[in-house]
């Protein structure tokens, strides 16, 4: 570290500091976060250990999928995201493989696993997506993705649920082949029988290491012996499939080692220890171009001047209570140091610079409390954080525009209610706004985080750097706290009884059962919105610890760094001097 110096001190080092000390710790809002965190943990580790058992496994010569991401990620490194997807509702709560950021050889990259646990890692409902996700992940980040593969195939008896839509089966070759013309290599550790659609996963990386015992083929042995159909089973098939079984256990599956190393050269090594293929996929990262860190870091890395546990007490669990962001990223970033963007502009949204481990980052986050004389629009009115008002979403535009200008990483921190309504909002242009901000983030072209702290409400949801941002939100987080919906329950219920109400009570009817489907609404809504069903559906990528926040940051900001697909040199940067330009015209 001290053989490199840093970039334009006088901006980027000492910068202002955020935040304060606690004053006093609330333990019921702490156990009530914990709670729910404790309780999603436990669900996700009941997922992993679903299926087979370790030893069973191990017995039979395998290392599980995590027990070989253990082996090949750095100590500490394991970030994993979607761990509680499951769209395709599977009986175990799985989608048939593990996904994440993880460090090898100190390289980031994104990881996908087989979880052989599992069916033997076979393609299950909501796999696809899963799959696609992590692709996406690696394009944004512009880093390698590695495959640790173990997959049967298609789980047979829920084909219609795999196979063949858009978003499907087929979809993760195609994005392979995309990564691959972009230079973004896919390294892949086959392990097992990989037939069909296991086999294409085998064939699409870039570079493919087996295990000896692996294979991977355009079918498997069980389907190269019923291979003339007549539409019905009886004994004669019966007995056919019976020997052709018979042989086929006798003899190597189609594709194995002898084939695909032997003679078509399609693996490029073969190890007898599975630990083997694992060592050398290390050496093949090793191979890929990485900038050191230094290259990019403007200030010595620092932790933040204010324990992250005091997150539990500054985000209330109460979706009423305000609370003051600024204390909450002084838990955050480097030295609770925050470089502010037009401070005095846009007050329901706090922006600016910040750093992580000495990487600069954009900020974006929602205030929350009482603005008064706010918006401007409104005359003698109160505004309200976390709600969206004319002057912050020009705030977020130019800000999002300044950061893609000089190639920074964004983190949005999100807490919103939704964007002003009404026609004065419609005059001061909300409405064109909104999109307006959604083009400047779809037009950044630069890597973006998101944490739904609490609130994640209506289209201000989208604008807030959403996940809805496919080509720019590498990954959102969500904590225990979260809830996401189009609106509130009880606002939700409103909006579709209102009217029956008043038509059923001027009608002289019984209002009871009305106000007994709007409180069916209401509970819908609190079931549908609430972290594990956010993760569950994919509204979030992860539900995560509040006091695992700042890590998971460390690793989007550093990843984001580690082979950018373009450069800002810090001395050609307009956003710290836009930002002291304004300071001082507004001071």
């Amino acid at each position: 570290m001290d053989t490199f110096g840093y970039s334009m001190p006088g901006y980027f080092q000492n910068m202002p500091t955020i935040g304060a000390p606690l004053i006093a710790a609330n333990p019921e809002n702490e156990t009530e976060l914990k709670k729910i965190e404790d309780d999603i943990q436990k669900e996700i580790a009941e997922i992993l250990d679903s299926g087979r058992t370790d030893e069973s496994l191990n017995k039979a010569g395998q290392l599980t999928a995590m027990q070989r991401l253990n082996h090949l990620l750095d100590s500490g490194s394991w970030f994993p995201l979607d761990s509680l997807y499951n769209a395709g509702e599977n009986a175990d709560g799985s989608a048939g493989v593990i996904i994440g950021l993880g460090k090898i050889h100190d390289k980031w990259a994104v990881i996908i696993a087989s979880d052989n646990k599992k069916l033997a890692g076979a393609w299950v409902a909501g796999q696809a997506l899963k799959l696609t996700r992590a692709t996406d992940i690696a394009k944004q980040l512009n880093i390698p993705l590695v495959y640790v593969l173990n997959c049967s195939g298609v789980k047979l008896d829920e084909q219609e649920k795999v196979y063949a839509g858009r978003v499907t089966g087929g979809t993760p070759f195609f994005r392979h082949a995309d990564l691959m013309q972009i230079g973004i290599p896919i390294i892949v550790g086959i392990y097992g029988t990989n037939p069909a659609g296991g086999g294409y996963h085998a064939i699409s990386p870039t570079v493919l290491i087996a295990h000896e015992k692996a294979n991977m083929a355009v079918g498997g042995a069980g389907i190269v012996g019923g291979m003339n159909p007549k539409g019905y089973v009886d004994k004669e098939t019966a007995q056919a499939l019976i020997d052709a079984t018979k042989n086929s256990v006798e003899s190597d599956p189609p594709g194995s080692v002898s084939i695909h190393f032997g003679e078509t050269g399609f693996f490029r090594e073969v190890y007898a220890q599975e630990e083997g293929v694992l060592e050398a996929i290390k050496k093949y990262i090793d191979a890929i171009p990485a900038y050191n860190e230094n290259f990019f870091r403007v200030d010595q890395p620092k932790e933040p001047a204010y324990p992250i546990t005091d997150l539990y007490t500054h985000i209330p669990f109460n979706q009423r209570r305000a609370y003051d962001m600024r204390k909450v990223l002084g838990c955050l970033f480097d030295g609770s140091e925050f470089l502010e963007f037009k401070s005095s502009y846009g007050p329901e949204i706090v922006a600016g610079l910040a750093k992580v481990n000495g990487l600069l980052c954009g900020v974006i986050a929602n205030y929350q409390g009482m603005i008064p004389n706010y918006p401007e629009y409104l005359g003698n009115s109160v505004g309200v954080g976390g709600k969206l008002y004319r002057q912050g979403l020009i705030k977020m535009s130019e800000f999002v525009t300044l950061c893609a200008r000089d190639r920074i990483p964004l983190v949005w921190l999100q807490d919103t209610t939704g964007i002003d309504v009404g026609n004065p909002a419609e005059q001061a242009e909300l409405l064109g706004l909104g999109q307006s901000l959604i083009f400047s983030i779809q037009n950044a072209k630069i890597p973006q985080m998101e944490v739904t702290l609490r609130k994640g409400t209506a289209a201000a949801h989208y604008v807030l750097g959403g996940p809805q941002g496919n080509d720019t939100n590498v990954f959102s987080l969500g904590t225990a706290a979260t809830e996401i919906y189009v609106m509130h329950g009880e606002t939700a219920a409103a909006a579709m009884y209102a009217r029956r109400l008043v038509k059923d009570q001027d009608a002289g009817k019984d209002i009871q059962p009305i106000i007994d489907k709007m409180n069916d609404l209401i509970k819908k809504y609190q079931d549908k919105s609430r972290p594990d069903y956010c993760a569950k559906v994919g509204f979030v990528d992860e539900i995560v610890r509040l006091e695992g926040l700042r890590d998971y940051i460390c690793a989007f900001v550093g990843a984001a760094y580690q082979n950018p697909k373009s450069l800002c040199a810090f001395h050609q940067m307009l956003t710290p001097r836009v930002i002291r330009d304004w300071d001082a015209l507004n001071s």
